[in-house]
């Protein structure tokens, strides 16, 4: 090797170990510095009154909440209420949630973290975006990889802990590596998941009288009646010795007094894709003049039913008095006749928003009227069988002398 050569070989190293150095110096700084300060909020100024919408995107799906005029909606839903308890409470918790440990994450690290953009695949974060009435953006977070612990074990920035319970969870302000931190709120309920944002509060079917069901078979119709509240079930149209079997039509005392759906079905699906385009179709009746006509089409793909109602109802407007009232009654039972009409009138409107709607209800909700005839029917007793020599004809009587 001669003189030139061994000078550029030097030369080289030191280009090359200087780049390193620079690299690595950068790295390191990348990693060391962080904006995120133990016990500072997380977003800072964040004013909860001037969010008026959310966007929530994972790599799994997006959702968008927004306010219309004083009522948050899901607008993948064509605009049904959302559940503004839940809305209210994300943005509560996000307004004091403080860093309870900072991170040093390079952006390299984010998709361990699980903080990567959500169209990044499996290793994308939960983007959460807070708007303005005018649609600008307020601020953004993205939720990562939930922290585990179980039986008190220490939680590693960079996972571990083992499997358990979820104590906290990565959080990223923005899009700056520099405002990665750790918080003591695990958000395990803030998904893209339509149905879980949605306002849950439904009608409520009290105090039953009649139930008929009319099924595309004739067959496999049936109406079910009963005289007071308190009474047994009977069947209406019994044919011959046909009566109910109490076991099986016990639960009709409950039927959706308290239902819970599962989801809406946004307003441009089509008839025949719910088949409610030829529904079997029920009738009930209450003691309190409700009248809840329930369509029921088909099953989704996971084994939930499409099904439509209108409320009607026959509310009395003045009350007739009794032939022994006493005047000194009258004013009491005027009065009580205002409050239980008055109750169900607001009943009645707030009832009769759901008659636009198609929902999806978990199967076992409407079970009862689903059910067939026959289904709900006594089984008739075996006659015993003879015994051999048996005769079924009566003995005569011996005769008297």
């Amino acid at each position: 090797m001669n003189k030139n050569q061994f000078i550029l070989l030097v030369v080289v190293a030191v280009v090359i170990g200087g780049i390193g150095y620079s690299l690595r110096s950068k790295q390191q700084a990348s990693w060391t510095q962080s904006a995120a300060k133990m016990g500072d909020k997380v977003i800072e100024n964040l004013d909860v009154n001037k969010v008026e919408a959310m966007t929530i995107k994972s790599p799994s799906g997006s959702i968008s909440l927004a306010k219309k005029g004083d009522i948050w909606t899901v607008q993948e839903r064509s605009d049904y209420p959302a559940n503004f308890g839940s809305i209210h409470d994300f943005l509560i918790k996000a307004m004091e949630l403080k860093v309870g440990q900072p991170v040093k994450a390079s952006a390299g690290q984010l998709g361990r973290l699980e903080l990567s953009a959500p169209d990044k695949g499996t290793n994308g974060g939960t983007l959460v975006e807070l708007k303005d009435s005018s649609g600008k953006s307020l601020h953004t977070i993205v939720l990562g990889k939930k922290v585990m612990r179980e039986g008190g074990a220490s939680a590693s920035p960079f996972g571990g802990g083992g499997g358990g319970f979820p104590v906290g969870r990565y959080i990223m302000v923005g899009n700056d590596p520099k405002n990665v931190s750790i918080v003591s709120e695990a958000f395990a309920s803030i998904e893209p998941k339509a149905g879980d944002w949605l306002d849950k509060d439904f009608l409520k079917v009290e105090k039953l009288k009649t139930i008929s069901v009319s099924a595309e078979e004739a067959t496999n119709s049936w109406k079910a009646v009963r005289e007071t509240e308190n009474a047994e079930w009977a069947l209406a149209d019994a044919k011959g010795e046909e009566k109910f079997d109490t076991s099986k039509v016990s639960g009709f005392n409950y039927l959706l007094n308290s239902p819970s759906f599962a989801d809406v079905v946004a307003s441009d699906k089509k008839a025949e894709d719910t088949g409610l385009d030829k529904p079997s179709t029920a009738v009930l009746t209450t003691f309190d003049g409700f009248t809840y006509t329930v369509k029921l089409g088909k099953t989704d793909a996971e084994g939930r039913q499409y099904a439509q109602f209108a409320v009607a109802a026959e509310i009395p407007k003045e009350r007739a008095a009794g032939p022994d009232e006493k005047p000194e009654d009258k004013e009491k039972l005027d009065k009580e006749f205002k409050e239980k009409t008055g109750k169900l009138q607001e009943k009645l409107k707030k009832e009769q928003f759901h008659d636009k709607w198609v929902y999806l209800f978990d199967k076992w909700s409407v079970d009862n009227l689903l059910k067939k005839r026959h289904e709900l029917l006594a089984e008739k007793k075996a006659e015993e069988p003879k015994k051999e020599g048996e005769s079924s004809e009566a003995s005569p009587l011996p005769k008297l002398d």
